[in-house]
């Protein structure tokens, strides 16, 4: 007992100046359970402490709405070590040399940590926490690792003090795990398991083994902060020994670049200005679950902080004989009436959006917005009443071509056949200034563009192009087109389109990254923004859905954006001509 403590003392001293204290980010440990008690080794919250985070304690349970609360409030999460993994929820019958098991732990963290992984949130997984992790994303383990790996295998379960090391681990040279501690390759780790990971899972790779063979660390390859180690480094602090600090570190600034990205987006609107869910209408797509056939639905727009997004009605370009122009336009109708029908059979969750007002009038009431778009004046066919049709069904913009000539301009991917704008494209443009309707020139080739520019009244966007400077594809923008968009008021919105940010290799989130920077360089930060194409074949290693759109929000923090120039390139620029173009009509 501890005498000299006086609470009125050190109450005194935690307020001796104000502000007193600094925003730490929470890291989630989740807690064993022994003898109907939950508990938690002193090591993992000594070391989450010292590493700057503030530890909260997960018990065992494995409520999923009262789990998906608490992911909700924490920044990082620390999957610890403990007892064997049931292999029932692994699809395996028990090995002999299984040993105790803890299944209502168990299938705790086989949910937590898939749930954790949706979120993008920071995590670290030790000794039984790398096997969870592995498992509940895919991997596979060995129960027992000197009955089943087929080779003789080091004392892995020692009976050294945990505080002290006993064996080395090899670091892959280059890996994150490998700089977290300056570079070093070969690192000595305490140990005590039977169990290991066999197969990584999807996603992840090998960056550390023991002498004989056993995975030591793992990390992630598609940037998700998740790493996994098989020793215990939380044991080394109770020695005093922090030599393993740099790894608590790491998810301490991780969860804090988390927090700061989550509530970044509490504050801004995120508006992703171009997807094609409405192609998979056709697929029996359930919008409100967290659907594996589509990359937009309400869970992964909640989990990657996206308040917005354009849903278009796409029509392939085909014959432009009547009856197919009629057909085109009853199919732009119907996929319309299915984006519309879809949100109504959600609307405690969201709803159809026609104006900047109502995007943030549904964030201030809780729900995600959709959009109407159309995807190729395909649709209007040679009517040019469509286009006032179309404004009041709630339509903000049309594409006016996709990969193909029409009957308004030559494609980016067409035969020239206009040599660029047509005269009844010239007329389209001018009745969409009049009915507020955006003009989109994503696709269009390069003389449509300008001709488009020339005869608008109103800014042009391109919702969904990239960089030809950066990726030289006839859909990417040359710097030249970039200058005049922006010269004239209009937006490009950078795409997550792996074939529009890199060649003969796929894209990443540091491409895409590239490209909105050369856009900022060229252009100014005011005529930027991003449009995904998820669902059209977008998606990209990093930014795959849009649940890991936070992703890119941490990227720019990092790039060192402030967070009005984030909130503009999150939709801010596209919604200002949006706006503009929406009032020039209210004033005809």
């Amino acid at each position: 007992m501890d005498n000299s403590f006086n609470v009125e003392t050190a109450y005194q001293a935690m307020h001796a100046s104000f502000p007193a204290y600094s925003r730490q980010p929470i890291i989630g440990i989740t807690g064993n359970f022994n003898d109907g008690n939950c508990c938690v080794a002193d090591g993992y919250i000594r070391s989450v402490l010292q590493a700057g985070a503030i530890p909260l304690i997960i018990p065992p349970h494995d409520e999923a709405e009262a789990l998906s609360n608490t992911l909700d409030r924490i920044d990082g999460l620390l999957l610890t070590g403990g007892g064997d993994i049931n292999p029932l929820f692994l699809g395996e019958e028990p090995v002999r040399q299984l040993g105790s098991i803890n299944h209502r732990r168990d299938k705790q963290e086989l949910l937590i940590a898939r749930m954790a992984a949706d979120r993008q949130i920071p995590t670290l997984g030790i000794c039984r926490g790398i096997q969870i992790m592995m498992a509940a994303l895919g991997g596979k383990l060995y129960q027992d690792i000197h009955t089943q790996t087929g080779f003789p295998c080091i004392k892995h379960s020692q009976e050294l003090d945990r505080s002290y090391p006993s064996h080395s681990v090899r670091l892959e040279k280059g890996s994150t795990i490998c700089q977290i501690f300056d570079g070093v390759e070969q690192l000595n780790v305490n140990s005590f398991h039977h169990q290991a990971v066999k197969e990584v899972a999807p996603g992840f790779k090998v960056c550390g083994y023991a002498s004989d063979g056993i995975i030591e660390a793992v990390e992630s390859t598609e940037y998700k902060s998740m790493i996994g180690v098989q020793w215990h480094p939380e044991c080394m602090i109770l020695s005093g020994n922090e030599s393993m600090l740099p790894l608590f570190r790491w998810l301490a600034d991780e969860a804090l670049s988390y927090h700061q990205a989550r509530q970044l987006h509490t504050r801004i609107l995120t508006l992703d200005s171009h997807c094609d869910t409405p192609m998979f209408f056709d697929q029996n797509i359930q919008f409100h679950t967290r659907d594996p056939k589509i990359l937009v639905d309400l869970h992964k727009m909640s989990e990657g902080g996206l308040d917005a997004a354009i849903m278009v009605a796409y029509l392939k370009q085909q014959e432009r004989d009547e009856k197919s122009l009629h057909a085109a336009t009853d199919k732009a109708n119907r996929i319309l009436d299915k984006i519309e029908n879809m949100v109504a059979a959600n609307s405690l969750s969201v709803g159809i959006a026609r104006t900047p007002y109502d995007l943030y009038k549904h964030k201030f009431e809780g729900k995600k917005s959709i959009m109407l778009g159309i995807e190729n004046g395909y649709a209007i066919g040679k009517d040019i009443s469509l286009i006032e049709h179309f404004r009041q069904r709630g339509v903000v913009y049309m594409t006016l071509c996709h990969n193909g000539d029409n009957d308004l301009c030559d494609s980016a991917r067409g035969n020239n056949e206009h040599g660029g704008l047509s005269p009844f494209g010239e007329l389209v443009i001018h009745e969409m200034n009049r009915t507020g309707m955006m003009v989109d020139l994503s696709h269009a080739s390069e003389k449509s563009f300008y001709d488009a520019l020339e005869v608008s009244s109103q800014p042009i966007v391109c919702s969904h192009s990239s960089s030809r400077a950066l990726c030289d594809h006839p859909r990417n923008l040359t710097d030249d087109q970039l200058r005049q968009l922006a010269a004239r008021g209009g937006v490009a919105q950078v795409t997550l389109y792996s074939g529009f940010l890199r060649q003969n290799a796929p894209a990443t989130i540091e491409d895409a990254i590239s490209h909105l920077n050369h856009m900022v360089n060229i252009m100014g930060v005011d005529h930027v923004g991003i449009g995904t194409d998820f669902d059209g074949d977008g998606g990209i290693i990093g930014c795959a859905s849009a649940s890991e759109l936070i992703n890119f929000t941490r990227c720019l923090l990092r790039e060192r954006y402030s967070e009005e120039e984030i909130r503009l390139i999150w939709g801010g620029n596209f919604l200002r001509v949006m706006q503009q173009v929406q009032d020039a009509r209210t004033l005809n």
